[in-house]
């Protein structure tokens, strides 16, 4: 076990993060699992005041797994800068244990990993394919979070960006995030994902997504990503955007995918066991807008409802609250959409 001065340990505490001791990995775990066990860390020394935003952003460049210790309330961390991944780690786990809220205070997007960002570190040839950073969020609430103005690979992402590695959502709550009003194919209100690992879906699983705006995809956006969504809910998500994509003559485009834009080639969408109910989109798929450009892409609905989810402008036919261009219709199995 890694032994430090009582001078280290104090001057980490006063910076409001607290070594976790770790033991020795057994000879049977994997490589990547002892480098995340080496890495764990606590921010915050038990009191709330210890709990900052400089703390979680250190936290977050050091990588591991990271918990909180921020007393026996919940508590509310406010971003005055936004966590950013350093690709060197092999794993980064936020656990929030379920009373920890990280907010963007309407002001700035919480978190961000992204591979082929030179200024995160490069570290291979192929950045928008390799294995790592693993980016967990587990127990976690993200609110207020906001990419407004944000233009690097694109934008969107109000409280999450990702590029490359790979990302999981477990038990977590996204509530009021917000990225640009318009443009066509600007989109996540939450969560915005462009290229993850061998093309593995991003896991979305026990997870709220609430309340959220963009001018499209106002909850989950991505390009060429798919995604594996398991017992998740969904509401009150708007795409505010107007003019479609591409944008129509007078406008500046957008307004697709109520809860979720999905656009690109070849990728999937399983809604498994998911309730999406009072999303709108100002144009298509108040719901879920699924365009597969070369036709390739499927989607699968099981054991999920998605009720009112008006398509201001348009939706497939006998699919409401739906657009969808695929390889052929989605696959429903035991659903309610109306």
């Amino acid at each position: 076990m890694l032994r430090l001065s009582v001078a280290v340990i104090a001057a980490l505490a006063a910076m409001g993060v607290t070594p976790t001791p770790t033991s020795t990995a057994a000879p049977h775990d994997e490589p990547q699992q002892r480098v995340a066990r080496a890495a764990g860390q606590t921010v915050g020394n038990g009191s709330r005041a210890s709990c900052t935003s400089a703390a979680v952003v250190r936290a977050v460049a050091r990588g591991g797994v990271i918990r909180f210790d921020c007393g026996p309330r919940p508590v509310t961390i406010k971003m005055r800068r936004t966590a950013k991944v350093v690709n060197t780690s092999a794993a980064v786990v936020i656990d929030g244990g379920g009373r920890v809220t990280l907010s963007g205070m309407g002001k700035r997007r919480i978190l961000y990993q992204n591979t082929c960002d030179p200024k995160q570190t490069w570290t291979t040839s192929h950045c928008d394919d390799q294995a790592s950073p693993r980016l967990t969020l587990r127990n976690l609430t993200l609110i207020r979070g906001d990419a407004t103005g944000q233009r690097y690979d694109g934008g969107g992402g109000g409280a999450v960006f990702v590029r490359g590695g790979q990302l999981k959502i477990v038990r977590s709550t996204f509530l009021g995030n917000r990225c640009d009003r318009r443009g066509p194919d600007l989109g996540g209100g939450a969560v915005r994902v462009l290229d993850q690992y061998r093309d593995r879906p991003v896991q979305v699983v026990g997870s709220t997504f609430k309340n959220g705006r963009c001018s499209n995809g106002a909850a989950l956006s991505s390009i060429g990503v798919s995604w594996r969504i398991t017992d998740s809910t969904f509401l009150g998500n708007r795409a505010i955007g107007r003019g479609a994509n591409p944008a129509r003559p007078g406008t500046r485009g957008g307004g697709s995918g109520g809860a979720v834009y999905l656009d690109g080639n070849r990728f999937t969408l399983s809604l498994i066991r998911t309730t999406m109910r009072g999303n709108v989109a100002r144009e298509g798929g108040g719901a879920v807008f699924f365009v597969s450009n070369d036709r390739t892409g499927t989607m699968l609905i099981r054991r999920s409802r998605l009720i009112r989810n008006p398509s201001r402008g348009f939706e497939t036919r006998g699919l409401p609250g739906i657009f969808f261009l695929g390889a052929r219709r989605p696959t429903i199995v035991r659903s309610v959409l109306r």
